[in-house]
C-alpha cells in the first residue's frame, strides 16, 4: 500500500473544483438512480416496489452507480479543507456544521409528518401511503451517518496529521475484522459497526486527498476493484452495492468490507479522472447546484411518490419491464414528469439550506457534542421510522431542533 500515497504536500488551501463537481455528480447519480430503478405495481391494495437492478448481471453497474463512497471521499476532503481554514474552535466549527446539514430538514418534516393524515383523510390508499411516508425517511441515513463524520473531523484529523496512512488502515482493520466476527458467529447485528469503520475510512481518504497524498490512483482504482472482485467471488459478499429485494444480505445495510473495496476502486478511478474533470467548464454547473444539493437530496423521493401516486396508484399504469421497449419509450415521459414536480420543490424549499443568520452561542465540546448527538439521533429516528403516522417523527424532528437549539445564545439567570 506503500506504493499509493506519499508524505503530506502543502495541504489545498482554495476551493476545489474536483470536489465541487464530485459532490453534485454523485448526488445528480443518486436522484438519477432512484428515479431509474424503482420497478412499481399497484393492485389496487398495495403498492410494490421492485428493482430494476435484479436483472441478472446488472448488479456490476451498482459498483459504479453507487456513489455513496464517493460522497463520502467528498465529504472528507471538504470537511479538511473548512477545519483548517476556520478561524474560530473546533467546537464551533462543528456548531456551524451542524446547522447547514439539519436546517433543511426541518422543512420536510413540517411537510411529511401531518401529509399523511391529510391525504388520508382525502381518501389515498393507505399501504400506498405509508410506503410513502417511510421512505422518504429512510433516505436520511446518510445525514445521520454523516453526522457522524463530521463530528469526528477535529479528532481524525489529528490522527490523520500524526499517523497519515496507518489511520484509515486502522479502520480499514476493523472492517476487516467485523466482517469475520459476523459470518463467523451468525452474530449479523455486529456488522453495524462497520457503519463507522467503513464510511470514516472512505472519509479518512478525503483527508489524503486534500494533503495531495494519493499519488498512484489507477493503481488504487486497480487494488480497490480487484480486492472487490475477490471478495465477492470466494467470500459471503453478494456482487451488487445496493440492497435487492429478496436477497439474503446487503453490502449496504450494514456496510461490508466488500462496499469499502469498492470505494477505494471508485476513488481511485475518480482521482485519476480529476486531471480531466477539472478542465472541464464547471463554473456555472458548480455556481448553481451548490446551493442546492442537499435541497434536490431531500425532495427527489417526494417527487417520485408524487408522480407514483397519480400514474401508478390512481391511473393504473404499471411500470414496463425494466429494458423492453415499453420501458425505454416511457423512461423520457417519466423522467421529465419527475423533473417538473421537483422543480417547484426546488424554487420552495432551496432557500432552507442557508441556515438563518442568528448568532451562535459559546461553542463548547459539550453543548456541541449534546446537539450533534440530538441532531444525529433525530436523523436516525427518522431513518427508522420514516413519517409514517405516529409520535416517532414527532419526536425525531423535535430532537433535530433541540440540537440547533444547542447552537444558539444562553441567557444567563
Amino acid at each position: 500500500m506503500t506504493v499509493l500515497l506519499e508524505r503530506p504536500a502543502t495541504p489545498v488551501k482554495t476551493r476545489d473544483t474536483f470536489i465541487d463537481v464530485l459532490r453534485i455528480a454523485g448526488m445528480a447519480l443518486v436522484v438519477l438512480q432512484h428515479w431509474t430503478i424503482p420497478v412499481l405495481a399497484y393492485d389496487g391494495v398495495r403498492l410494490t416496489t421492485g428493482n430494476a437492478l435484479s436483472t441478472p448481471g446488472v448488479w456490476v453497474i451498482t459498483w459504479i452507480s453507487q456513489v455513496m463512497p464517493l460522497v463520502f471521499f467528498a465529504g472528507g476532503a471538504a470537511n479538511a479543507i473548512s477545519f483548517r481554514r476556520a478561524h474560530g474552535t473546533a467546537p464551533a466549527w462543528l456548531a456551524v456544521r451542524l446547522r447547514r446539514l439539519a436546517w433543511p430538514v426541518l422543512p420536510l418534516a413540517a411537510v411529511w409528518i401531518p401529509f399523511p393524515q391529510v391525504l388520508a383523510t382525502l381518501g389515498v390508499p393507505e399501504q400506498p401511503l405509508e410506503v410513502g411516508s417511510r421512505l422518504t425517511g429512510q433516505l436520511l441515513w446518510f445525514l445521520a451517518v454523516y453526522v457522524i463524520a463530521v463530528t469526528a473531523t477535529p479528532l481524525m484529523l489529528r490522527l490523520h496529521d500524526r499517523y497519515g496512512l496507518l489511520a484509515p488502515l486502522a479502520l480499514a482493520g476493523g472492517a476487516v475484522v467485523t466482517d469475520l466476527v459476523r459470518f463467523t458467529s451468525g452474530l449479523d447485528a455486529i456488522g453495524y459497526l462497520n457503519i463507522l469503520f467503513v464510511w470514516l475510512a472512505v472519509h479518512q481518504l478525503g483527508f489524503l486527498y486534500a494533503d495531495r497524498r494519493i499519488t498512484r490512483p489507477g493503481l488504487l482504482a486497480v487494488a480497490g476493484f480487484g480486492a472487490a472482485a475477490l471478495l465477492v467471488a470466494f467470500g459471503p459478499y453478494p456482487g451488487s452495492m445496493i440492497g435487492l429485494p429478496g436477497a439474503e444480505m446487503s453490502n449496504m445495510a450494514p456496510p461490508t468490507l466488500a462496499m469499502l473495496a469498492v470505494s477505494l476502486g471508485q476513488v481511485g478511478l475518480a482521482t485519476l479522472l480529476r486531471p480531466w474533470i477539472t478542465r472541464l467548464r464547471t463554473d456555472r454547473l458548480v455556481a448553481w447546484a451548490g446551493p442546492r444539493m442537499m435541497t434536490v437530496y431531500l425532495w427527489h423521493m417526494p417527487a417520485l411518490f408524487a408522480v407514483t401516486g397519480v400514474v401508478v396508484v390512481a391511473l393504473g399504469a404499471d411500470t414496463p419491464s425494466p429494458g423492453s421497449v415499453g420501458w425505454l419509450l416511457g423512461w423520457p415521459v417519466w423522467f421529465g414528469a419527475l423533473c417538473l414536480v421537483l422543480w417547484p420543490l426546488l424554487r420552495g424549499f432551496a432557500r432552507f439550506e442557508e441556515p438563518p443568520a442568528l448568532p451562535y452561542g459559546r461553542a463548547t465540546w459539550g453543548t456541541s457534542l449534546a446537539a450533534a448527538a440530538l441532531v444525529g439521533g433525530g436523523l436516525l429516528g427518522l431513518t427508522v421510522y420514516g413519517f409514517a403516522p405516529g409520535g416517532a417523527p414527532v419526536l425525531s424532528t423535535l430532537a433535530i431542533a433541540g440540537g440547533l437549539l444547542l447552537t444558539a445564545p444562553r441567557a444567563r439567570l
